[in-house]
C-alpha cells in the first residue's frame, strides 16, 4: 500500500515491520496457551523471561537511550558490547538507526519532521511510525556512534545478532535447564517471543504515553509529560518532562525516592569503574526552572510587574543556592587546609562555615515557601 499526499512524503507499508510487530503477539499468544497446557510453566520459563527482559529493557533505556543517544556518561567496552548484543536482541533496530532517529525527535519535537510526533496521533506516536517505509531512510547526526567498532559491527550484524541473541539464546537456555525440544520451546516461547512483545510496548509507551498523559514541571515548551506510574513500566523512563528539559543527565527521576532502575544501573555500575563521568544537572538550576515552570503555567497571562515578581523569586533562590555552594567548597577546603593554619583556628572557621551552610539552607526554604504562597495567591493558581 502506498500513499501521495501533497504536503508531506510519500509513504508505503513496512511490510516487514508490520509483519513482526503484528505477528509476533499472535504467535506469543498461541505459544503461550499451547505450551502452558501441555507443559505447564515454572520458575525456569519465567527466569528466563525475567532475565531476557532486564537485559533487553536496560540495553535500550541505559544503553541505547541514555548512553549512546544523548552521552549522559561514558561506558567501558564490556558494557557497550552488552547494550549492543540484548539492544539487538530487543528487535528495535541497531544502535546507530535508533540514535539517529531519537536524536531528531529531540530536534525537532513535535514538528513535521519529528519521525514520531503524537501531534500525528498516539497510534502514529506508539507504534504507526514503525510500520511505514520512508521514501527515504535517514541515518544522521550519529558520527560518534558509527567510529565505534561495536556499534558499526551490530549495524552490519544487527538481524543475526538479534535473532541469535534475542529468539536462540533464551530457547537455548531452556534446553540447557528443562532439555530436550520441549524445553527450548518454552524458553524461545517465554525468553523470546512473549518477552519481544512487553519490551516493545514498553519503550513504544514513551513516545505515545509520555507525550500524553503526566504533568509538565519543568518545560511546557513541547508535549513530554512526567508520569510516576509510567516510569514503573519503563525503567525510569516515565519521568519524560525531566528528560527533555535535562537531556544530558544521566536520571529521568532526578529525586533518591523517584522509581528509576536505570539511573540505578548506570550508578551502580560507576562503582566497579565500568561507568564514569556520569553527568548531573545541579538542584539549584532543576529547581529554578521548576519554579519558573510553575509561574508560566498557573499565570499565562501576567502583567510586567507579577513576571518581575516571579522572576524575582527565582534568581533569589539561584542566589541562595550559589552562597550554599561557595559555603560548602569554603567548609571543604579548611578541612583540608593545615599549612599555616592552627588547630584551634580551623576548627573555630569550620563551625563557622557550617553556620553559614545551615543559615543558606533555611534562607532556601523560605524562598520556597515565600514563592508557595504567593503561587496560591495568584486567581489562576487557585
Amino acid at each position: 500500500m502506498e500513499t501521495q499526499t501533497q504536503e508531506g512524503p510519500r509513504w508505503e507499508l513496512d511490510l516487514v515491520n508490520a509483519s513482526f510487530l503484528t505477528g509476533i503477539p499472535i504467535l506469543a499468544a498461541i505459544g503461550m496457551v499451547w505450551y502452558s497446557m501441555n507443559y505447564g510453566v515454572s520458575g525456569v520459563e519465567l527466569g528466563i523471561f525475567g532475565f531476557m527482559y532486564i537485559a533487553c529493557g536496560l540495553s535500550i533505556t541505559a544503553g541505547y537511550h541514555r548512553l549512546f543517544s544523548h552521552r549522559t556518561h561514558k561506558a567501558a567496552w564490556p558494557l557497550r558490547l552488552f547494550y549492543a548484543l540484548f539492544g539487538a536482541g530487543a528487535f528495535q533496530n541497531s544502535a546507530i538507526k535508533w540514535c539517529s532517529d531519537h536524536r531528531r525527535h529531540h530536534l525537532v519535537t513535535d514538528t513535521d519532521d519529528d519521525p514520531y510526533s503524537v501531534l500525528k496521533g498516539f497510534f502514529w506516536a506508539h507504534i504507526g511510525w514503525v510500520m511505514v517505509a520512508q521514501e527515504e531512510e535517514r541515518v544522521e547526526k550519529v558520527d560518534d556512534l558509527q567510529a565505534d567498532p561495536i556499534l558499526a559491527f551490530q549495524d552490519r550484524h544487527i538481524f543475526l545478532i538479534g535473532f541469535l541473541v534475542g529468539m536462540v539464546l533464551p530457547g537455548m537456555a531452556g534446553w540447557f535447564f528443562l532439555g530436550g525440544l520441549a524445553g527450548f520451546m518454552g524458553g524461545f516461547i517465554w525468553g523470546g517471543l512473549f518477552r519481544v512483545v512487553i519490551v516493545h510496548h514498553a519503550t513504544f509507551l514513551i513516545n505515545s504515553a509520555a507525550h500524553t498523559w503526566g504533568t509538565q514541571p519543568y518545560s511546557t515548551a513541547n508535549t513530554s509529560r512526567d508520569s510516576p506510574f509510567l516510569s514503573l513500566l519503563t525503567y525510569g523512563e516515565g519521568y519524560h518532562n525531566f528528560h527533555h528539559t535535562f537531556q544530558a543527565d544521566y536520571r529521568n527521576g532526578h529525586k533518591w525516592h523517584h522509581w528509576d532502575p536505570t539511573k540505578w544501573w548506570i550508578k551502580g555500575f560507576s562503582f566497579i569503574k565500568m561507568t564514569s563521568g556520569l553527568h548531573k544537572i545541579p538542584d539549584k538550576t532543576i529547581e529554578s526552572r521548576k519554579m519558573k515552570t510553575a509561574y508560566e503555567q498557573s499565570l499565562k497571562l501576567a502583567n510586567d510587574e507579577q513576571k518581575e515578581n516571579a522572576l524575582g523569586f527565582v534568581e533569589r533562590l539561584r542566589t541562595g543556592y550559589s552562597e550554599l555552594d561557595a559555603h560548602r567548597k569554603a567548609l571543604k577546603e579548611a578541612k583540608k587546609n593545615k599549612a599555616g593554619v592552627s588547630s584551634k583556628s580551623r576548627k573555630s572557621m569550620c563551625i563557622d562555615l557550617k553556620k553559614e551552610i545551615k543559615a543558606s539552607k533555611e534562607a532556601i526554604a523560605q524562598i520556597r515557601d515565600e514563592f508557595q504562597q504567593w503561587m496560591n495567591g495568584l486567581p489562576a493558581a487557585a
